[in-house]
């Protein structure tokens, strides 16, 4: 069981890329959701937030505006997280987990690279 976190990638100010995760074992659709990100030197931050319905979100201040978090719960949970505007700052290991976060399924992360 497990959430696993891909496509991360280098991308230049100013541009977009989506990130996904995948749950394997079994499904989380009645689980809330969301996704943290860790800047080396930095701890581990919230990014956003999704209720298990879908309906409801939450982001951190710094994102607001330019990421959007979605989900699909149809089989295998799957979380997505659109980013756009991307900044040099958001540069991060982000990860998915629940909310509030279980220490057993952080996993490897994707690695988001902005260049300026």
């Amino acid at each position: 069981v497990q959430l696993q976190a891909s496509g991360g990638g280098l991308v230049q100010a100013g541009g977009s890329l989506r990130l996904s995760c995948a749950a394997s074992g079994r499904t989380f659709g009645t689980y809330n959701m969301g996704w943290f990100r860790q800047a080396p030197g930095k701890e581990r931050e919230f990014v956003a937030a999704i209720f298990w319905s879908g309906r409801t979100t939450a982001y951190a201040d710094s994102v607001k505006g330019r990421f959007t978090i979605s989900r699909d719960n149809a089989e295998n949970t799957v979380l997505y997280l659109q980013m756009n505007s991307l900044r040099p700052e958001d540069t991060a290991v982000y990860y998915c987990n629940f909310v509030p976060p279980d220490s057993t399924y952080w996993g490897q992360g994707t690695l988001v690279t902005v260049s300026s």
